[in-house]
């Protein structure tokens, strides 16, 4: 096939010379060609396209569109060309799939779905879907709630370690006391959480959802069936958010050790990623929530908790409830307050309730009564029992003794247990030693009496006075020289 620049070089040597031999040696190439293109642009058919042929599948054209019909589009050439064989075809494959995809190309043309651009209003709508989370710790299965306030472009990722109704619950009561505010619906997929079953295409919608869309005066929506198109800008939220939490080999990514370290950096990323400038409005999204909040509906202030199971009261100086007749442990931090328990599976379920929302304390391995769940960490530090004290000062003079550091701390903890006596008239010594010396080498000194076990008069000073001469540089070693080991000459003549 010659290229546009080749046939104008053909007419010019063609015109110049009205010979289709000379022209041919001019443009080189054959005088046939040059015939066949000058006869082309006679008959005004000039064109770079060379003429359709004809192929062995054309005579079976008809039943390749009937097949793609039939199929809705979704027939494979391969399947085509194992049933055209059989119908007398002798052609390639790869003839079958050329004319299978013209036959699809032709089919979807008239098929194809049209959208309108979607303008998004204030205070209208936000999406929400779930994400695939990163393992915690090598073991623990997470999900990333993901949330998209459509007109701001703000965005909420919460980690999850189950995506059960409550939990469902719980994050968007969340989401929006981050949005300041409640949008008029709320778009998502069709979980079981949210839509129990389609009757005639028609959604029926979770119970306890209902009861959350009247606490909150919100209308949950879903997308059609199988149609991902209908549903948003979530699609890209889940995308980004699994893109920059998510650990790969990708993006290198370290591992997360703990559940805590998760939910750190699903804040870290919402901080960044509404901080800077969105590539559609040009603006900053925490700029625009600012301005979408007046027409956002007020939240309640108490969460919608139906679904959080019974309250516990937990204890105002044990952390512990009791749930089915198993006391099970909740952190410290809330002693005295009211928490749900609910039960899921081999699982027991603690969520507490605050400014910023349900949140999920903590998760037990279901117990049974005489077999409490508890958790060291839950209880906070030990309190001092009576083989692990701390000194405290109650005097001035041990006030002023204690202030040298940790060794006269050291000191004080090991002379008690070694029995020592005057040990007030030694802490004074040891106060009047720093004002000469220093309270970091008497401090440094402390220590190491009390390593050592040297807590008679006078240990302490010379401890100090060894190590001023050791740091000078001063002390005077033995050599191998001199001994003061007595000899064995003496008894060179025992026994003879």
């Amino acid at each position: 096939m010659k290229s546009d620049e080749e046939i104008m070089e053909i007419l010019e040597a063609f015109d110049l010379t009205r010979s289709y031999r000379d022209a041919g040696e001019l443009a080189g190439c054959d005088h046939h060609t040059v015939a066949h293109w000058v006869q082309r642009r006679e008959k005004g058919e000039l064109s770079a396209t060379a003429a359709p042929k004809d192929q062995l599948i054309d005579p079976f054209t008809d039943k390749l569109e009937e097949w793609v019909d039939q199929s809705n589009g979704k027939v494979r050439a391969d399947v085509c060309h194992d049933k055209l064989i059989p119908l007398g075809y002798t052609g390639s494959e790869r003839t079958t799939r050329r004319a299978v995809a013209s036959a699809k190309k032709a089919f979807a043309s008239g098929r194809r779905r049209v959208f309108r651009p979607w303008v998004p209003e204030p205070g209208m709508w936000f999406q929400f879907d779930w994400g695939d989370g990163p393992l915690v710790a090598g073991v623990m299965k997470t999900w990333l709630f993901c949330a998209w306030l459509a007109w701001s472009r703000f965005r909420v990722v919460i980690p999850v370690t189950d995506k059960t109704l409550p939990t469902l619950i719980a994050c968007i009561d969340q989401t929006l006391r981050q949005f300041g505010g409640v949008p008029t619906y709320a778009l998502t997929d069709n979980e079981r959480t949210v839509t129990t079953d389609h009757v005639a295409r028609v959604p029926m919608r979770h119970p306890l959802l209902v009861q959350l869309g009247k606490h909150y005066g919100l209308t949950v929506a879903t997308c059609m069936v199988r149609d991902p198109q209908s549903k948003g800008g979530s699609e890209a939220t889940v995308r980004v958010a699994e893109a920059d939490l998510v650990p790969t080999e990708a993006n290198l990514l370290p591992a997360y050790s703990s559940f805590s370290e998760l939910s750190q950096a699903c804040e870290m990323f919402g901080d960044a990623i509404n901080g800077r400038v969105h590539r559609t409005t040009r603006r900053i999204p925490v700029e625009m929530l600012m301005e979408e909040r007046s027409a956002l509906h007020r939240l309640p202030e108490r969460p919608f908790t139906a679904c959080f199971g019974v309250t516990r009261t937990v204890g105002a100086d044990v952390p512990v409830i009791s749930f089915e007749a198993c006391p099970y442990s909740v952190p410290h931090e809330y002693r005295g307050q009211v928490v749900w328990v609910r039960g899921h599976g081999d699982e027991v379920i603690v969520t507490a309730v605050s400014e910023a929302g349900p949140q999920e304390v903590v998760r037990h391995e279901r117990g049974a009564p005489g077999n409490p769940q508890y958790v060291d960490e839950h209880f906070g530090p030990a309190p001092e029992g009576p083989l692990h004290r701390t000194p405290k000062a109650r005097t001035a003079a041990e006030r002023d003794f204690l202030a040298l550091g940790d060794g006269a701390a050291l000191w004080l903890t090991e002379a008690g247990a070694a029995g020592a006596v005057r040990a007030r008239v030694k802490m004074a010594n040891a106060v009047s030693l720093a004002a000469l010396h220093g309270a970091e080498a008497v401090d440094r000194a402390l220590a190491e009496a009390a390593v050592l076990g040297r807590f008679a008069e006078g240990d302490l000073a010379s401890i100090v006075t060894h190590q001023a001469a050791a740091s000078a540089g001063e002390l005077h070693r033995a050599g191998d020289d001199h001994s003061l080991q007595p000899g064995t000459g003496s008894w060179d003549g025992f026994g003879r």
